[in-house]
């Protein structure tokens, strides 16, 4: 390796793991913050955090690599062509296709385990962060309900006065408000002096044990007059036991989507297997629901049914040469009442079977469509590493300007818009509004021309923009106008 390389290389890889590190950094805040209502409060060590963030890390890496590729790049050629080196290796023969080849390698190496990472580090890193926020409220279950405050878990809101015991499992001062589950607006509450958890590492099911306590229960009456008493019921107990799924403490807040669907836990092979299951289950259920539906139609069975027509009408049914446009008028008063009957509720029955079906089928394609976005992703991930190089590195040589003024404002700008024409693909696709390919790769595409247009303008020394094409029409006009008026 020649001298030039190895200065252009090093140069690179300071700036790159400098600016890797703080936007690492800078995004794992930001998780905190995502999370921080299911860290604070919850009696967890310091080792039980750094392992929940150690777990949460690796997702991080698809945001903060390309970024950090195009802010290094943007950085390094722009100092370059600032402290006019770019200038030297011009006049001494290199250009900039020469200058870029090393790093061009490196990006090329570096795109490779990009996608290796996120094939085999992300779905394991996912797996593992969700069964251990599960574990964490099995082995901690006094995590799921904070002192001195009301905890949503599932359909109950639990607060208790004080926690004591060496998990915090033994509870004191237990109210509970438990939510109708069939939205008749019924209340139920929970009151006890005293109470225990009780966990299981092997169960999912929570139990709260309540000692010494009331139950009182609002009464819905079907007459509506008899609403306004107000009745309720009251009932004691000595002992009280309560199962809570520990499973909705994983669906605390709304990015929790990307968490909790099982595509972002699985490699590439595992991917193809499970796109090939789902949609061979989708076409057999199509094909299996258009067989039911002509089926409930009962055309055919009402046709060839003796009991529903007589032997004339068949007869003549047989001689027409052209259905009639009334076919009723083939059958009597009485059987065209029955026909009309059976038609009316066979086509309420259908209407309900067809809307079941339809978002049945639609909540079947958007998971296709996830497993797609899940399975792009991972090779959109290598190549936006290779594009932001291609973007930052000529655009650092046509602006001329290093450090973290400029450089950041284009980089910020450059990345918002490669992540938001990104997410916009994402959600179209997932609504089945756009084919996944295009959904995934969308923000690529379009990026694509820019990377060509920049490295075009750089090899052959032109300006970002041609203030001349501008001007020199503008100029023109008021010659014209200036000799005229002469």
């Amino acid at each position: 390796m020649k001298i030039l390389d190895k200065y252009l290389l090093k140069t690179f890889l300071i700036t790159f793991a400098t600016v890797f590190v703080i936007l690492f950094f800078i995004f794992i805040l930001q998780t905190i913050w995502l999370f921080i209502a299911e860290l604070a409060g919850k009696d967890l060590d310091i080792a039980m955090i750094i392992k929940f963030l150690m777990f949460s890390m690796p997702r991080i890496v698809p945001l903060v690599l390309p970024l950090s590729i195009l802010l290094a790049s943007i950085m390094t050629f722009g100092n370059l062509a600032e402290n006019y080196e770019f200038a030297a290796m011009k006049s001494s023969g290199i250009s900039l296709q020469r200058a870029l080849r090393p790093l061009t390698i490196f990006i090329c190496l570096l795109s490779i385990v990009a996608f290796l990472f996120a094939n085999n580090v992300i779905p394991y890193a996912e797996y593992k962060f969700i069964n251990f926020r599960k574990n964490i409220a099995q082995v901690k279950p006094a995590m799921a309900i904070t002192e001195g405050q009301f905890s949503d878990v599932g359909i109950y809101n639990i607060k208790v006065n004080k926690k004591s015991g060496e998990n915090g499992n033994s509870l004191t001062g237990i109210t509970i408000h438990k939510k109708s589950s069939m939205g008749d607006g019924s209340k139920i509450v929970i009151k006890a002096k005293d109470g225990e958890l009780i966990s299981n590492e092997q169960s999912s099911i929570l139990k709260l044990v309540l000692n010494d306590g009331n139950y009182y229960e609002d009464v819905i009456p079907k007459r509506y007059e008899d609403r306004l008493k107000l009745p309720f019921a009251k009932s004691s107990f000595k002992k009280y036991t309560i199962n809570i799924d520990l499973s909705q403490l994983n669906k605390a807040d709304a990015n929790e989507q990307n968490v909790s669907n099982t595509n972002t836990m699985l490699t590439v092979n595992e991917l193809n297997y499970t796109l090939d299951s789902l949609q061979k289950n989708m076409k057999t259920e199509v094909v299996s629901f258009t067989e039911n539906i002509n089926l409930q139609t009962g055309i055919t069975n009402l046709m060839n049914s003796k009991n529903n027509i007589n032997p004339p009408v068949k007869d003549s049914i047989k001689k027409l040469k052209e259905i009639p446009k009334d076919i009723l008028s083939l059958f009597k008063n009485s059987e065209k009442m029955n026909i009309l009957t059976t038609a009316s509720s066979n086509l309420v029955s259908i209407g309900y079977n067809i809307d079941a079906s339809k978002a049945n089928l639609e909540n079947k394609q958007k998971s296709i469509n996830n497993h797609f976005l899940a399975y792009y992703d991972k090779f959109v991930i290598a190549f936006a590493c290779f594009l932001m190089f291609f973007i930052g590195a000529p655009l650092g040589a046509i602006i001329r300007k290093g450090g973290l003024g400029l450089p950041i404002v284009f980089a910020i700008l450059i990345f918002i818009s490669f992540h938001f024409i990104n997410t916009f693909g994402k959600r179209i696709s997932q609504e089945d509004g756009l084919s996944p390919f295009l959904g995934a790769w969308m923000s690529s595409f379009i990026l694509a021309p820019l990377a060509i247009f920049l490295t075009y303008r750089a090899t052959n020394d032109i300006g970002l923009i041609n203030i001349d094409v501008i001007t020199a029409p503008i100029q023109n006009i008021f010659k014209k106008f200036f000799q005229k008026q002469k």
